[in-house]
């Protein structure tokens, strides 16, 4: 499971396999009917290298697929226009990790430079970068309705120094919103283990996959907890790799490994 979301009716999944040695990776998108669940056709891309994340925005109605080597593609809801998107220019050194969409704008996470890039999703011109400070190892990032960034992040917290050799120390998980001038507000944090992507409604409320514990936990817009959602015996002991609230029904889809469950989140 490399990704998940959902475009009006069907519900789309990146996936990569290893298929032998002559071969490498095999790379596609899988798609099902939201209602019925029914296996629909296929979407294959020739030339991808890696896909690790896919968003869909209902403004353009396309699709965003992060290549975690070098680019973004855009691909249409059947999968007969597809483009590599970006970066615009070729000398602009891009490699995209995750993705997160609002009704209009495209947000990027780079693990390699520790910056979040927001480009306008219909035409793809970039809007800012936001640098976050350098303890910061972001994994995924969306955009809050009060246009501030919350960023789930791995966290340096010592060094440990061995005979003139530094050497990685204690780290936590966290979550953190970020001003656009990367400024952090406020942070809520897992201690050990890891955690995993995060998704947001329009109250600002946060869900949280947490990877170890396999649970979805509910954060509210100032990063409190308010309860765990889900919990391992409810996914089956089976890790939340993925996240995609969709606001209008208010369900939550969850990347499970190789699956996908979908969980009533207005119930709860």
């Amino acid at each position: 499971m490399r990704g998940v979301t959902q475009l009006r009716d069907v519900v789309y999944v990146v996936t990569n396999r290893y298929v032998g040695r002559r071969r490498g990776w095999s790379s596609a998108i899988r798609r099902y009917n939201a209602t019925t669940h029914q296996r629909l056709a296929d979407i294959v891309i020739m030339g991808w290298c890696f896909p690790f994340d896919i968003v869909a925005c209902e403004l353009t109605c396309q699709l965003y697929v992060a290549d975690n080597s070098e680019c973004v593609w855009r691909v249409s809801s059947d999968g007969v226009d597809t483009e590599r998107w970006l970066p615009k220019s070729p000398s602009d050194r891009f490699e995209p990790w995750t993705l997160s969409v609002t009704s209009s704008r495209l947000l990027v996470t780079s693990r390699f430079d520790i910056q979040l890039r927001q480009f306008d999703a219909a035409g793809g011109d970039e809007l800012r970068r936001v640098g976050l400070p350098d303890y910061m190892d972001p994994l995924h990032a969306v955009e809050s309705p009060t246009g501030t960034f919350i960023v789930c992040h791995e966290t340096q917290l010592k060094q440990w120094q061995v005979s003139e050799v530094r050497t990685e120390g204690l780290k936590e998980w966290q979550v953190s919103e970020v001003s656009t001038e990367g400024q952090v507000l406020r942070q809520f944090s897992f201690g050990g283990g890891l955690s995993g992507y995060i998704a947001v409604d329009r109250q600002g409320n946060m869900f949280v996959a947490h990877t170890i514990l396999g649970s979805i936990l509910l954060l509210d817009a100032q990063l409190a907890l308010r309860r765990v959602l889900t919990d391992a015996c409810q996914q089956k002991d089976r890790m939340s790799e993925r996240l995609c609230y969709l606001e209008q029904s208010g369900q939550l889809l969850v990347g499970l490994e190789n699956t996908v469950a979908v969980f009533d989140v207005l119930r709860r």
